[in-house]
């Protein structure tokens, strides 16, 4: 299992930057190995991404969100992987971002990469261009300010 860790701080309210990330269909305008993020429901989601030229399909869960905190995930199926992004205050108009992640890199290309930190230098490239992009626009694009317990059945409803 692998794991990553990186935090951005952006120019941006807590609420600002928050509610950005529960756009998870605008994710393949900053995540570089993203190709799609299709909503399925309030807590379902369904990936395309592409990682050293192979192509995975996955679907995720959100296990916990807690409005202007957290957001936590999970695969239910396809490659496992799981994580959490949490918000802190840091002023009225600054906001740090930290994202875990731990992930099951697969076949020789995945866990070549992981093991020279490639996947570690991906994330960190991908939260600079949230930056861009939240500090750009200066607004998020949506919102859902919906909560979802950690400790609520299998579908994380």
């Amino acid at each position: 299992m692998s794991t990553i860790q990186d935090t951005e701080q952006v120019g941006v309210p807590l609420t600002v930057a928050y509610n950005q990330w529960t756009q998870f269909e605008s994710f393949p305008q900053f995540m570089s190995n993203v190709d799609s993020v299709t909503q399925v429901d309030d807590t379902h989601n369904h990936w395309k991404v592409t990682i050293g030229g192979v192509e995975r399909e996955f679907d995720t869960v959100i296990t916990e969100q807690i409005p202007d905190e957290r957001i936590a995930w999970r695969t239910t199926e396809g490659p496992e992987h799981g994580g959490v992004v949490t918000f802190f205050r840091v002023a009225d108009d600054e906001t740090r971002v930290h994202l875990e992640m731990t992930w099951e890199p697969e076949g020789f290309t995945e866990k070549a990469g992981a093991a020279l930190q490639l996947d570690d230098m991906a994330v960190k490239k991908d939260l600079g261009k949230f930056k861009e992009l939240i500090e750009s626009n200066g607004f998020e694009t949506g919102a859902w300010r919906g909560e979802v317990d950690r400790d609520a059945d299998a579908t994380g409803r």
